[in-house]
């Protein structure tokens, strides 16, 4: 595929790279990819501390050195899987952030759609116009009360003499 087709079809994350950076899709994908990789080594990690627990366990009062290297090996575990939990911390912020970023981007694109139809709404409209035609529709609103308080007004078929 040539550059030129790559740059108008988005071929990829080379033509991404070319625009200046990833895009906020593919930035996303690969935060949760992360997370996924670092969450499944905690497990792994959860599941060596308690093997390397039951080997100490196993080894308590025969094998203190068994015991005792098994403790260490524990700890070190322990060690990396708060460093993962840190940085699972940090991705998350990270991720919420590019996405709340994502969302109020599209938010104001949006907003400048519904501004430009709008725009283009109110582009055959004139003020005097309009403010012409409200006279209008009070003038004749006056009219239909003036007509509609002259028919509800009881006739008054002989009921007025005068002495």
């Amino acid at each position: 595929m040539s550059k030129i087709s790559k740059f108008f079809k988005g071929g990829g994350s080379a033509a991404s790279r070319g625009r200046g950076g990833p895009s906020p899709q593919e930035a996303l994908a690969r935060l949760r990819e992360t997370e996924e990789m670092l969450s499944k080594k905690q497990e792994y990690l959860e599941t060596r501390i308690e093997r390397e627990l039951a080997v100490a366990r196993q080894h308590g009062t025969k094998n203190k050195r068994a015991a005792l290297q098994a403790l260490k090996r524990k700890k070190r575990y322990e060690k990396q899987l708060t460093q993962i939990d840190g940085t699972l911390s940090t991705i998350e912020f990270q991720r919420e952030a590019l996405e709340n970023s994502h969302t109020n981007t599209e938010v104001l694109k949006n907003m400048g759609y519904a501004a430009q139809a709008m725009k283009k709404v109110h582009e055959n409209m004139d003020l005097n116009k309009i403010d012409d035609l409200m006279q209008d529709i009070t003038e004749q609103q006056d009219v239909a009360q003036e007509i509609s308080d002259a028919i509800s007004n009881r006739a008054a078929f002989g009921d007025e003499f005068d002495e």
